[in-house]
């Protein structure tokens, strides 16, 4: 049985450009749905779940960076792809200090939409490339590279798919240091719009996630002059 189609909310506050792009990803195979702020989000979302939000930053009343953050202290870990208006480098490491997963500064080209959010989903749903292996252990960690779960001490952890994508990468490297570059590339793909600063953040976050203090991490480790590197356990 075919899946059925991925299933989007846009939560924009201009009629127009929601509209526009309701036609254009439903055009290309997106079950989409429109909201015009945080509580008609809520109502959605209560009718039914998304696969993923396209979330405005800049909305009168809650804001997007205030939406995503309720969101993702509710528990709730649907993929948010953030738009702005705003060109500064600092908004974008701002939206993904709150949870979002990817972040497309306006104006945009809407086939780009569709790319950043075939890869959101692509992360949420893939299981990892061919021949890796499908648990590693990290100190009290089990990462299920397979199902994309991660138990602490056997307690069930709520990563972002953006967060996991990460952890993933660490968890592929085998205990090898994997520098910036090679983590935006094995997590987010080659043509990923991440920086080295952006890498540190989602680090940050990851750790926070996991329960590995920033000030003492002992699973994720900083090598200075390289990157990061996982404590993976050899049993």
């Amino acid at each position: 049985m075919k899946d059925r189609p991925s299933r989007i909310v846009v939560v924009d506050d201009d009629p127009e450009l929601r509209a526009l792009l309701r036609r254009y990803l439903s055009g290309h195979g997106f079950d989409t749905r429109e909201a015009d702020g945080g509580r008609a989000l809520d109502r959605e979302l209560s009718r039914a779940p998304a696969d993923a939000i396209v979330l405005d930053l800049m909305m009168p009343g809650e804001d997007g960076l205030a939406i995503c953050r309720r969101l993702r202290a509710a528990g709730d870990l649907t993929p948010i792809v953030m738009l702005t208006a705003r060109g500064d480098p600092i908004d974008r490491i701002i939206g993904l200090e709150t949870g979002a997963d990817d972040y497309l500064p306006k104006p945009f080209e809407p086939r780009e939409l569709v790319a950043r959010l075939a890869a959101v989903l692509r992360r949420m749903r893939a299981g990892g490339p061919a021949g890796s292996a499908d648990m590693v252990r990290a100190g009290p960690l089990d990462i299920d590279l397979s199902a994309m779960t991660v138990t602490r001490d056997g307690l069930a952890l709520r990563l972002t798919s953006r967060e996991f994508a990460l952890l993933a990468a660490l968890a592929r490297g085998g205990g090898r240091p994997l520098s910036r570059v090679q983590l935006i590339e094995r997590a987010f793909g080659r043509d990923a719009d991440v920086n080295d600063r952006a890498i540190d953040v989602q680090i940050a976050r990851l750790r926070k996630a996991i329960g590995d203090p920033g000030d003492n991490p002992e699973l994720i480790k900083t090598v200075w002059g390289v990157g990061y590197v996982l404590a993976v356990r050899h049993d």
